[in-house]
């Protein structure tokens, strides 16, 4: 009853094709934005800004460029945080070597460069798949690094590789406040996410997914296997090099190349395990469980230490917060292999009922 399409009817392909046809999604979405980008600003402080809302928007963004690759396209990758290096590394040089660029044309070329990495090390997926595949990408992980490392030219002859982002500036204005940052960083993420969930229902996005469940079946009906794969690599990787932009100019601010480490990559992987693989809703709810859980075991479990008599340090703390992720990656493997996304499918289906029996 709160959630039933009847009486929404549809005069034209165009209007049944349009990116939310439902009213409630299009209501939703709108409310949805209408908070970040006016409530929020207002009644956040700094630290939400600084600490939590502009890295997971960050990380999301991230999560979305590997979603497009493994939970569309099925094509497994575990180098996603070396390619949030090269956009990182790139934009820093964009900013640094052309002079009067626009701070925003140094986002988009640091998302092509990565796209251009991405497509380089996306070559193997058209003769191996599955674990072959991620140990290949995994190569990418340590090479970029390394050579991130090695040529100092990336980090204009810094002894140690860190790079200190420059300020960014758009149109005279310069955006120093976390606020700012954080509007700055949601703008381009939401234009992007729409953008993906747009690209999902094309026929690019119909490609990936027949590649994804069957690549044989999809070559006999015509779907060209290198060049849909190898797009795949390039989105994911341009995706992946903004969010690393981002993440070196509006988040930290000062990054090095061990800061992009696979245990980022594996964060990132896990994101989208739990928020849910083909999905671009679960991309966001994968971030903020990832990155909103630590917050909340460091309140409650000294909380819980003290209410029980139990001496829980630090490092205690530390490693339940590894068992807490270990098992709930193996309950959505398990129990709800779609993760979030398809919990709050089910929850959706549910109010279409409600409130009659089922």
């Amino acid at each position: 009853m709160l959630y039933r399409e009847a009486g929404q009817f549809k005069s034209s392909y165009a209007a049944d094709q349009q990116l939310f046809p439902i009213r409630q999604d299009r209501i939703g979405i709108i409310l949805l934005l209408a908070v970040a980008f006016l409530v929020i600003p207002l009644v956040a402080g700094e630290y939400w800004f600084s600490a939590i809302l502009i890295p997971f928007l960050i990380f999301a963004l991230a999560a979305l460029g590997l979603n497009i690759l493994t939970g569309y396209a099925g094509q497994l990758s575990l180098g996603s945080a070396a390619f949030m290096a090269v956009g990182a590394y790139a934009a820093y040089n964009f900013q640094l070597r052309v002079e009067g660029i626009p701070i925003l044309f140094s986002f988009i070329g640091a998302g092509l460069t990565a796209a251009g990495v991405g497509i380089l090390f996306g070559l193997p997926s058209l003769w191996i798949k599955g674990f072959y595949l991620a140990v290949a990408t995994l190569a990418a992980q340590f090479f970029i690094v390394w050579c991130l490392t090695k040529f100092p030219w990336f980090s204009n002859h810094s002894s140690s590789g860190v790079i200190s982002a420059q300020k960014v500036v758009i149109l005279g204005h310069v955006f120093a406040s976390p606020r700012e940052k954080y509007l700055l960083v949601l703008s381009i993420v939401a234009v992007l996410a729409l953008a993906a969930k747009n690209m999902a229902r094309s026929s690019t996005g119909r490609a990936w997914m027949a590649v994804r469940d069957m690549d044989v079946a999809a070559e006999v009906i015509g779907i060209r296997l290198l060049p849909t794969k190898l797009l795949a690599f390039a989105v994911s990787s341009f995706y992946c090099g903004v969010a690393g932009a981002l993440y070196a100019f509006c988040y930290l601010g000062s990054v090095e190349p061990d800061g992009f480490s696979l245990d980022m990559s594996f964060r990132i992987l896990f994101m989208i395990i739990i928020g849910g693989m083909g999905s671009i809703l679960g991309s966001f709810l994968g971030a903020a469980f990832i990155l909103l859980l630590p917050i909340f075991l460091d309140i409650a479990l000294p909380w819980l230490a003290g209410l029980f008599g139990l001496p829980f340090s630090n490092a205690t703390v530390s490693h339940i917060q590894i068992l807490v992720f270990g098992a709930l990656i193996m309950f959505f493997l398990i129990v709800e292999p779609h993760g979030l996304a398809r919990l709050w499918q089910i929850g959706k289906e549910k109010l279409r009922l409600w409130p009659f029996p089922h």
